[in-house]
């Protein structure tokens, strides 16, 4: 059996969910569009530059949810899904996913996005097993508090994530065969080390000379 990861944000999707989900909810009129559209592009930019303090980012991206209620979200995320989503799902990314699948790989999306907003887009992909940077919940309540849980899959903390996950099911990397991860960010280095097999999709400029250099496979989903 192979172990097959993917990351989400411009890998799998041709766009970053997190920032679309902001920038949908901004349409909505949820958020204030002259704060929050700034706060956005900003923390985006530091993202791509390997500059982003994830516990800064947690607290701006995580607050909306606090605010409201879960059926008003997962209202929003349904509405959300058909308009931001699905049109930056490619082809080539739905038979790079049903591929492994239909191999018979242990497949899982590692994502530093949030699990509210990426859950329903794995599930979209049809991968069974999701590693994401996970919101609160007030279990009283069931509503989500505007703070993460647990270590952000984010940078190293992915490996942290994944061997975590895989402790969980009985295995450790050498149950595999082979171990791939796919991704588009030098912000991923730590895990795309790990693996047996680093793949860069579409990669940022940074990725894409280390990837040059260490003779990693280079692919374009787009």
């Amino acid at each position: 059996m192979n172990l097959a990861l993917f990351d989400l944000d411009n890998t799998l999707l041709a766009g970053d969910s997190d920032f679309e989900w902001m920038q949908f909810l901004i349409s909505r009129g949820v958020v204030d569009r002259n704060i929050q559209e700034a706060r956005n592009l900003e923390f985006y930019q530091h993202y791509q530059a390997g500059t982003l303090d994830i516990e800064a980012f947690l607290a701006f991206q995580l607050q909306p949810l606090a605010r409201h209620t879960r059926q008003e979200l997962d209202a929003w995320h349904r509405e959300y899904m058909a308009r931001h989503i699905r049109p930056i799902i490619s082809d080539a990314a739905r038979r790079l996913v049903a591929g492994h699948l239909a191999n018979g790989d242990l497949c899982a999306v590692v994502t530093a996005t949030n699990s509210f907003v990426t859950g329903p887009i794995v599930r979209e992909f049809g991968i069974p097993h999701l590693i994401a940077t996970i919101p609160a919940v007030d279990m009283a309540s069931g509503a989500f508090t505007g703070a993460p849980t647990g270590t952000p899959a984010f940078q190293s903390g992915k490996i942290v994530r994944v061997e975590q996950w895989l402790e969980s099911l009985g295995l450790w990397w050498g149950s595999f065969a082979e171990s791939i991860f796919y991704s588009d960010s030098h912000n991923d280095l730590p895990l795309l080390g790990k693996v047996s097999q680093p793949v860069a999709i579409d990669p940022d400029d940074t990725l894409r000379a280390h990837a040059g250099k260490m003779c990693w496979k280079i692919i374009t989903l787009r």
